[in-house]
């Protein structure tokens, strides 16, 4: 596993956190959020309880946490520590008879809600995203685009589906074979390069690479319906036409803009750049008014 560790602050204490890349997983020392939450004299002794508890009532959750070795905050050294991912620290965390642990726990109930009342009328859906996208600073422009951007995709799984592609490993693989063909990078490299980890990485594309991917993914989509691949190797071979279409598109826009396509500005990067260029605007028209 390629781990790379890292303290994380919370309310002024630190949770000594593990970053998984092969599985893009975060995960989290359990004994450094049982201190956040508790504040326990001895988290390793209240997780211990917590745990054997867990255990005696059946859970499974105790079984499934990991240990990693984590780097001791008293003397340095790496000793095996047990930790969650985020779904089993979410879990644990409402094991915890904590004020600390309500917001989560509230949060949780609020989410649960929210996709019940999403299964029952998927509009719903659509208008949290563009909420939650308005909230992040993006462009009402980038937004649309976003949004076109998940149609497609969902157009292109559900061609996979029906010429029974697996979903997890081989949308994947499929998935890392269009983004070559058309960006020279498979996802992971994609991400790296922007300087992401568990984020999405539609999310930190710039307007023109959103749209490459878009028709990248459309063009598979079309030519897999023309085609009709029934294997893996045949889905392969659609997904790297479909990939080289907005390929030759990107090289076309590079030689006439002169400037790469592809950039290594994640979103906070993106919106920070329109903020500077909103304010510089705002600048200058009130410098005319003097």
């Amino acid at each position: 596993m390629e781990q790379q560790d890292k303290i994380q602050l919370f309310e002024g204490m630190r949770i000594r956190t593990a970053w998984d890349g092969e599985k893009e997983e975060w995960y989290f020392s359990i004994v450094d959020v049982v201190a956040v939450l508790t504040d326990s004299p001895n988290p390793n002794n209240y997780w211990k309880v917590l745990k054997k508890r867990l255990k005696d009532e059946g859970s499974e959750l105790v079984t499934s946490c990991n240990q990693l070795k984590l780097r001791s905050h008293k003397d340095g050294k790496r000793y095996l520590t047990d930790v969650a991912d985020t779904e089993q620290l979410l879990r644990i965390i409402q094991a915890i008879p904590s004020p600390k642990a309500e917001p989560f726990k509230m949060w949780l109930a609020q989410a649960g809600r929210e996709r019940i009342e999403e299964t029952i009328d998927p509009e719903l859906t659509i208008e949290r995203a563009l909420e939650t996208y308005l909230k992040k600073g993006y462009t009402r422009e980038w937004i649309n685009q976003r949004l076109q951007a998940i149609q497609v995709r969902k157009e292109l799984t559900d061609e996979w589906d029906a010429r029974g592609v697996q979903k997890g490993v081989e949308y994947a693989i499929l998935t890392d074979e269009i983004s070559r063909a058309w960006s020279g990078m498979s996802t992971r490299q994609y991400k790296n390069l922007k300087g992401l980890k568990k984020e999405n990485l539609r999310d930190n594309m710039t307007t023109l690479e959103l749209v490459l991917n878009m028709l990248a993914e459309a063009t598979t989509t079309e030519i897999s319906k023309q085609k009709e691949p029934e294997t893996f190797a045949e889905n392969m071979a659609v997904a790297r036409e479909g990939g080289e279409v907005a390929g030759i598109a990107r090289k076309a826009a590079e030689e006439r803009t002169g400037v790469p396509v592809i950039t290594s500005k994640n979103a906070a990067q993106l919106n920070q750049v329109v903020t500077n260029l909103i304010e510089g605007i705002v600048d200058d028209d009130q410098g005319r008014e003097k």
